[in-house]
């Protein structure tokens, strides 16, 4: 009779002293130093000049090859943290979300209080479940083409127009220009037309932010808090035919679920969608043979439908896999955990550092390419961790909403724009992509097309 090995009773391995000082240092700190709620333009740009996150990437491979496929734990002063290293780990920590591993852990409770203290990210495994099922009707998760498809393509087509108009006149599409636009077009699909022009909405979520960058290190400001929800409750108030706004009084809410605090939410997904709309332009720009079968898919479609545009679609989310816009997936276990290796106590966090399972280019052929291909059917999908919307039963419930938003406006802008990325060189196809890409500087020139 087979016997079965017990299950470890020891720690899992503990990386060193000078192990965890060089982790800090060449992984967290930058992480952090970006922001992890809200972009730091600045260091954003001198991280892309430094090539930091290949520097993490290396560094993890090589703790991978000391510790084995861990969890690795640093000791560090405010409490246990583990790196995740191992594939089959990540899908384990994503798929066990939010018990035994909680999604609101302690850190993200700390910096979501700043702005959404009683959205579903932020709330424990009692509470999110009727806020996780009342984001879902409304944000329609597992539809490709949203149930108010035809007016959000309506809404990012006119602000696309618009954009258009502008490169018309200085020959130029910017990231300031294109960023202004991409807002005015959030504001319409979450709130309708009478938000279009309300960028100081925006900017208090900014503000807001970039507080919570800095967690329980920065009081609250709980009269701007106030402010900024009850401007959110002011447009929903209106529920504009055609925006999510109209569908929330349709969406049964339990009595903790707070719709305004859920709102939110779904702006602070539209801020990286918008990064991750200018980064597949550029790398369609900077890849022509990509950007042919990109063209030949939009040929003869009603493009003011909804279109699922897979190919538009396959560049964002490649663009998301060689810069993702969320590098740390945190977890928090809520009881012991046993791995191969030992075990973990309650209550220690779990770094999933994306980059690493992104970029590895020491098992992925693709790490430092541009791949749209792995997003049309690679089977690989199925195997390694590339998570740029999270994974599992806590999942981003915009996914989809977010794609068909960002591969329309994407679709918009070619249709009408020949664009060529400056400087030209910046993303050759010939060499390997920079491992952080700043949007802040993004520029194209524009030419109008004729055919």
């Amino acid at each position: 009779m087979a016997t079965v090995a017990p299950a470890p009773t020891t720690s899992v391995p503990q990386a060193s002293a000078v192990d965890t000082a060089r982790v800090v240092s060449k992984v967290l700190v930058p992480l952090t130093g970006r922001g992890l709620i809200v972009r730091r333009p600045p260091i954003v740009q001198v991280a892309e000049r430094l090539d930091l996150d290949r520097a993490a990437v290396q560094e993890l491979q090589r703790l991978r090859d000391r510790y084995g496929p861990g969890p690795v734990l640093l000791k560090l002063p405010i409490r246990d943290t583990a790196l995740v290293l191992e594939p089959g780990h990540v899908h384990r920590i994503l798929a066990g979300s939010p018990v035994p591993f909680r999604a609101d852990s302690t850190e993200k409770r700390a910096a979501l209080a700043h702005f959404q203290p009683e959205g579903a990210l932020a709330s424990s495994p009692e509470d999110r479940p009727q806020r996780r099922r009342f984001n879902e009707r409304v944000l329609d998760t597992p539809s490709p083409i949203h149930q108010l498809g035809d007016a959000l393509v309506a809404t990012v087509r006119e602000e696309a127009a618009e954009l258009v108009a502008i490169a018309d006149r200085t020959g130029r599409l910017t990231w300031d220009d294109f960023i202004t636009g991409w807002w005015r077009t959030v504001r319409r699909v979450v709130f309708g037309a009478g938000a279009r022009e309300d960028h100081p909405l925006t900017d208090m979520l900014g503000q807001l932010r970039a507080h919570a960058n800095w967690s329980r290190l920065r009081p609250k400001d709980e009269q701007l808090r106030e402010r900024f929800l009850d401007a959110i409750r002011d447009h929903l108030t209106r529920a504009e035919p055609g925006s999510l706004a109209s569908l929330i009084d349709q969406v049964p809410a339990g009595p903790d679920t707070d719709p305004a605090q859920q709102v939110p939410q779904w702006l602070f997904a539209y801020d990286p969608g918008g990064i991750a709309a200018i980064r597949a332009l550029a790398l369609l720009a900077a890849h022509p043979d990509e950007l042919r079968r990109v063209r030949d898919e939009m040929a003869g479609l009603d493009l003011d439908r909804p279109q699922e545009l897979p190919r538009i679609r396959a560049a964002v989310l490649d663009g998301l896999r060689l810069w993702p816009t969320t590098p740390g997936v945190l977890r928090e276990t809520t009881e012991p955990t046993t791995w191969e290796s030992g075990t973990l106590d309650a209550g220690t966090s779990l770094v999933i550092f994306a980059p690493f399972f992104h970029r590895d280019d020491t098992r992925l052929a693709y790490a430092d390419r541009f791949a749209p291909e792995l997003w049309l059917g690679e089977p690989s999908l199925d195997r390694w961790p590339l998570i740029p919307f999270s994974d599992g039963p806590v999942v981003c419930p915009g996914q989809n909403l977010v794609l068909l938003t960002t591969s329309t406006m994407v679709a918009a802008l070619l249709e009408q724009l020949d664009v060529e990325l400056e400087p030209a060189d910046r993303l050759r196809d010939d060499q390997r992509m920079p491992s952080v890409l700043s949007p802040f500087d993004l520029a194209f020139t524009t030419r109008r097309r004729t055919t």
